[in-house]
């Protein structure tokens, strides 16, 4: 089966600093497998500013 130059030395990379996996793993948790704050999610549309619709253009 075909792997590419980037997935051989990732491979290589990973085996030689298992440390790097579990970082990564603890890194992830903190950004993205969060549960969402409805109220915070609802306070953030409300103080949301209209865009208008050409942005460069001078008032």
């Amino acid at each position: 089966m075909y792997q590419s130059e980037f997935t051989d030395f990732m491979t290589e990379f990973l085996d030689k600093n298992p440390q790097v996996d579990s970082e990564r793993r603890e890194l992830r948790l903190t950004w993205w497998d969060r549960k969402v704050d409805l109220d915070d999610q609802r306070r953030w549309k409300a103080a949301r500013v209209p865009q208008k619709p050409y942005v460069y253009q001078p008032e």
